[in-house]
């Protein structure tokens, strides 16, 4: 993950430096499009990953290949639903929604359809996610990485030296990713699991894909109001500042999601624990990962966060050259808005587990509906660009409030211990980091050396409050075990 995040990272660089910031805009303002029509598939890759890693819990495979066969017919339904809406709102995005210059319409037009299919792709690979993710497959996603970041950044390399024109080229190349990423997924599945047998006949279950669909119906509510929310934040920006607002955001969203990535990487192997730790009636063991993942999760983002909002202006003078306005602003905030997000992010999971999903995502969906009309309604009072991302952190405080409430009302979750476990050293880890950080500011100008200064004293300091204050006895112990092993191992290895 390491190595795939600074492939990305210059990938970035080379091709906002390929395309320029306005047609890196138009990319993300037509993205940003295409993935706020995606919530269908969002709702139904949730129902499926909580019954597959449920049934896993129970040991039931005759269940799973049902689960399996059910949620590829309803993808593949899915997908041609998705594929035809998005065409349909394609003529509505062209005239009269996109803020587009005339010159780059015909452009924009190709890569919303390279992307349509792309989606299609995309929404089609959720069953084979959803398997490795209920049998924790880490070793397939570390692969998947060093494919997938290589062949960006070789559309990258592709995009600078083309004579054609480069954001048509980005845009159909960028597409063909996801066809080649499902095909290696379709071969490894069929190969290494007895539950990908795609016999709809054999295993069709009426009750179990009313189920799903029941599950994912409560979903669909949080979701639409999720990707509106945050995908169309895209728009209002482009609607109100121009393609030069979407470059900015664009970079943002790049910076924040590498942060991202060993948080995420957590989750992915951590979610699958809690859903099959509620599937076999062990509810101290799914609350326990909760917490330990929620802490762990802010402390991974913390642990890049700070030290890039500190430097956040020399890091995006070396990675881009020149930044795009608002760019440093943009993913200052976004990254706080995302450290907030990560204490309560295994929530969602430890309530779908449960399968009483059906308050909380209403809840959600009625918090996030407002944040887009209000900030529309602030742009056009005259507010600062900035306003939109104060607007989505007060949504995300929000959020934590409701999440916390359903988290003690359905999976009997003691307020006390989440403060005492998350919340408490999570601060304090944060406040001491931060400190330190900002003390070489006051005696060195910005230079590398100072990046370098600055990066190692967040990295020593929160070290060592990790260690002392982040880690409970039992982790500690867990830690320490760990790294015996790998010496060990690494001994055996060099003995051999």
């Amino acid at each position: 993950m390491g190595i795939t995040m600074f492939i990305s990272l210059y990938t970035t660089r080379i091709i906002l430096n390929s395309l320029g910031a306005s047609d890196f805009g138009i990319f993300n303002i037509v993205g940003g499009a295409i993935g706020m029509l995606g919530f269908l598939n969002a709702a139904m890759a949730d129902a499926t990953q909580r019954f597959m890693s449920y049934s896993e819990g129970e040991g039931n495979k005759e269940k799973q290949k049902k689960i399996f066969n059910v949620s590829f017919i309803l993808h593949l339904i899915l997908a041609i639903i998705v594929g035809f809406a998005l065409i349909v709102a394609g003529h509505f995005f062209f005239n009269g929604i996109f803020n587009i210059p005339t010159e780059k319409e015909f452009a924009a037009k190709v890569i919303y359809g390279s992307l349509i299919i792309s989606t299609i792709f995309t929404v089609m690979t959720v069953p084979y996610n959803a398997v490795m993710n209920a049998h924790e497959n880490m070793k397939y996603y570390a692969v998947m990485g060093f494919i997938e970041a290589p062949l960006k950044l070789l559309v990258a390399i592709v995009c600078m030296y083309t004579s054609s024109d480069k954001l048509i080229i980005y845009g159909v190349l960028m597409a063909c990713i996801p066809l080649i990423m499902l095909t290696i997924m379709r071969i490894y599945c069929h190969k290494h699991y007895e539950e990908c047998i795609i016999a709809p006949y054999t295993h069709w279950n009426k009750k179990l894909m009313k189920e799903m669909v029941s599950f994912a119906g409560w979903n669909l509510a949080s979701s639409i109001a999720s990707i509106l929310t945050m995908q169309g934040v895209s728009i209002v920006l482009n609607s109100f500042w121009g393609v030069l607002a979407n470059a900015a955001q664009g970079i943002a969203n790049q910076l924040s999601g590498q942060i991202m990535v060993f948080s995420r990487t957590m989750l992915t192997a951590l979610n699958p624990i809690i859903v099959k730790n509620e599937g076999a009636n062990n509810r101290e063991k799914m609350l326990e990962a909760t917490l330990a993942g929620n802490k762990f999760s802010y402390l991974i983002m913390i642990f890049f966060a700070i030290p890039f909002c500190i430097e956040m202006p020399f890091i995006l003078k070396i990675w881009l050259k020149e930044p795009p306005e608002y760019a440093v602003l943009f993913c200052r905030l976004i990254l706080l808005r995302l450290s907030i997000t990560q204490l309560t992010i295994t929530f969602n999971t430890a309530i779908g587990a449960t399968g009483k999903n059906k308050n909380s995502n209403l809840m959600t969906s009625i918090i996030m509906i407002f944040m887009l009309p209000l900030t529309s309604l602030l742009y056009y009072w005259g507010a600062p660009i900035y306003t939109i991302y104060v607007v989505l952190i007060i949504m995300v405080i929000l959020l934590f409030i409701s999440s916390i409430y359903f988290m003690k009302k359905l999976c009997n979750l003691k307020i006390s211990q989440f403060i005492e476990d998350v919340i408490k050293p999570c601060l304090i880890i944060s406040s001491i980091t931060l400190f330190i950080g900002l003390l070489p500011l006051w005696e060195f100008e910005e230079s590398f050396l100072r990046f370098i200064i600055v990066s190692s004293a967040c990295c020593i300091s929160f070290g060592i409050s990790f260690y002392t204050i982040g880690l409970n006895q039992k982790e500690k112990q867990l830690m320490l075990s760990l790294i015996n092993n790998i010496i060990k191992r690494n001994d055996y290895i060099f003995k051999k």
